[in-house]
């Protein structure tokens, strides 16, 4: 399990097949998956899995484990995925928590940590994050982040049309960096 980021409290890794059982426990549950509009099938899982080592082998980044330094546990994922925006690809970063771990902050010190990452050590210039406009927690997450609305785009997910706001950070273009 290799080792992407560390924070104060949380270690963000790599998945393996081995977090599969975790994972379930969050696309699988009705309540934290409001915003997809359902919960996952047990198939659902293991593509979702799939992508994620794909994006791995392929990007060197995506949604990772995010585990909790005292206790050990499995808090949530949070990365950076490639995601098409109205035919754009733009760099997102995307958390996903059990529900036992909501309000305390880890959404956004791992997302906070995984913009930093973005920046800084893939010298990007431009992360988004795309947000269902009902979701008012992770629209608070992408604005403790310092993320701004660019505009409201509509996602068509599993025959529904779903306003989601496009939320922004851009740093002034650094030689030699990318979008």
């Amino acid at each position: 399990m290799k080792t992407i980021l560390t924070t104060p409290r949380l270690t963000l890794r790599e998945m393996t097949r081995a977090d599969r059982t975790d994972l379930a426990e969050i696309l699988q549950d009705p309540e934290a998956m409001y915003a997809y509009e359902h919960a996952f099938s047990g198939e659902e899982v293991d593509q979702w899995l799939d992508r994620q080592l794909e994006r791995y082998a392929r990007y060197g980044f995506g949604l990772w484990a995010v585990i909790d330094h005292v206790t050990g546990e499995w808090v949530g994922q949070c990365g950076l995925s490639i995601q098409n925006v109205e035919n754009v690809e733009e760099l997102e970063v995307g958390y996903l928590l059990k529900r036992r771990f909501w309000h305390r902050g880890y959404a956004r010190e791992a997302a906070a940590a995984c913009r930093d990452y973005a920046f800084n050590a893939l010298g990007r210039t431009r992360l988004v994050a795309c947000v269902r406009v009902n979701n008012a927690p992770s629209r608070r997450v992408a604005e403790y982040l310092g993320m701004s609305v660019e505009r409201i785009f509509i996602k068509h997910y599993y025959d529904m049309d779903m306003p989601h706001a496009l939320y922004v950070q851009e740093l002034p273009e650094r030689k030699g960096k990318t979008r």
